[in-house]
């Protein structure tokens, strides 16, 4: 088994923004892409951001037994982690890199124990993380409303990642990220 990186943070707290900082600076690191059951957003692309799959061919997956981990994260939208996505990053012996919910991350952090870093990014309050989601202009006011409130819930499982980071400033939270990364990766 090789070693795995795990982030997780309520949506809007700048988690994707500083994962793909850290796979340009650490060439071993690959992403893992989850499987979702929800439609593309923007300029989402299959294979690339997400492997976007019907709800039934999701549930269909799950009956197989071909996800790691899995969960419906919103009624009728559920994400995953696909058993060949880690045997694939694996097989070409590099570092797995995975940007999933805060419950998925506990999951998988469990589910890989001390192979895995987990590094929770924390918004600076609950109030910037609202503005950096109305700012994205991806999604309507009530699906603001309920990303926040999951914040709310999400932001009590910090305690249960190996690490914390606030992200306020982003040069200084992708900084005090490699710092852990650096010594999780040489030990």
């Amino acid at each position: 088994m090789g070693k795995v990186i795990i982030f997780s943070a309520p949506s809007g707290s700048g988690k994707t923004t500083i994962v793909r900082h850290l796979l340009e600076r650490y060439p071993q690191f690959e992403f893992s892409i989850s499987a979702t059951s929800r439609a593309p957003r923007g300029q989402e692309r299959d294979g690339v951001d997400y492997y976007f799959l019907s709800h039934g061919e999701f549930m269909q997956a799950v009956a197989e037994n071909r996800f790691v981990e899995w969960e419906e994260v919103y009624k009728g939208t559920c994400y995953g982690t696909l058993r060949s996505e880690v045997e694939r990053i694996w097989a070409k012996g590099h570092v797995i890199v995975f940007d999933v919910d805060v419950v998925g991350g506990i999951n998988l952090k469990r589910i890989f124990g001390d192979d895995a870093c987990s590094v929770f990014i924390m918004p600076p309050s609950v109030e910037e993380l609202r503005r950096r989601l109305e700012g994205r202009g991806t999604d309507a006011p009530e699906v603001i409303d309920r990303r926040v409130a999951k914040a709310e819930f999400e932001l009590t499982k910090a305690p249960e990642f190996d690490h914390v980071v606030v992200n306020d400033c982003l040069d200084e939270a992708v900084c005090g990220t490699c710092s852990i990364l650096d010594q999780f990766i040489a030990r």
